[in-house]
């Protein structure tokens, strides 16, 4: 069976994504900044390895550990709500060490391999900030973004070597922990002048029409690691769904 490596596997999209691959009866190489053997189901055809995305050493030694990737998801990642003229600069480049760089790390990693066989699929996992514009995001919608047209123009060189680049694009999925490990509080970037515009903007958290659930995205991820049809996004719960059709139509 072919093995993918998946980034973020603590919790979340990135821990449902692995279940569902080991269901389907893949090898997972399931990566975590500090593995923790239960969270995941106990199979021989898994692998828990420790990744910091942003640590060259660590990513060259969970690759080396990994042994041949033929699907790459790149998951692992922060976020932050809040108003941007108090968010520290520190932490909009913490932001983007993770988010962006990370991943563009993680990718020129596996790359040499799959080009050699001429085979494989890179998946990076980004959010809905990017098919619409949402307040209190700014910095975490710029990394997202950023990534956004980074896949889009790496699957054009990758596809010369028959490796597929693939977007998958969750919406609010407000049973993951999406905010809880960035270190900055987000009362701390919500400032008493901006109180007024975000109070309805936090009921709406509370209140959400439609959501994202961690199958969802992991039902995502299989779309997109099964497409041949040059396909680029893929959207992952049902308000990523409608956003999707809103702009793509």
């Amino acid at each position: 069976m072919p093995t993918i490596l998946i980034t973020g596997t603590s919790s979340g999209y990135g821990r449902e994504t692995a279940r569902r691959f080991l269901a389907e009866g893949w090898n997972v190489v399931a990566t975590m900044r500090t593995p923790d053997t239960d969270v995941l189901p106990r199979s021989e055809r898994l692998k828990i390895l420790p990744l910091d995305v942003t640590r060259a050493e660590s990513i060259a030694a969970a690759v080396e550990a990994a042994g041949p990737i033929d699907v790459l998801v790149n998951n692992a990642g922060i976020g932050v709500v809040g108003a941007f003229e108090a968010t520290p600069m520190a932490h909009i480049r913490k932001i983007f060490d993770t988010n962006t760089f990370g991943v563009m790390a993680m990718c020129q990693a596996v790359i040499p391999q799959m080009r050699a066989r001429r085979a494989g699929v890179i998946v990076n996992v980004t959010s809905t900030v990017t098919l619409a514009a949402m307040p209190l995001a700014a910095a975490y919608t710029a990394s997202k973004q950023a990534i956004e047209g980074f896949t889009g123009s790496l699957a054009h060189e990758l596809g010369h070597f028959d490796i597929r680049a693939k977007l998958v694009e969750p919406g609010y999925g407000p049973t993951t922990r999406f905010a809880q490990n960035t270190g900055v509080r987000i009362e701390d970037l919500i400032p008493a002048a901006y109180a007024d515009f975000a109070a309805p903007i936090f009921a709406g958290f509370a209140h959400p029409a439609l959501t994202t659930k961690e199958t969802d995205v992991a039902e995502a991820v299989w779309a997109a690691v099964n497409d041949t049809t040059g396909r680029l996004h893929f959207p992952g719960g049902a308000d990523a769904a409608a956003l999707h059709e809103a702009r793509f139509g």
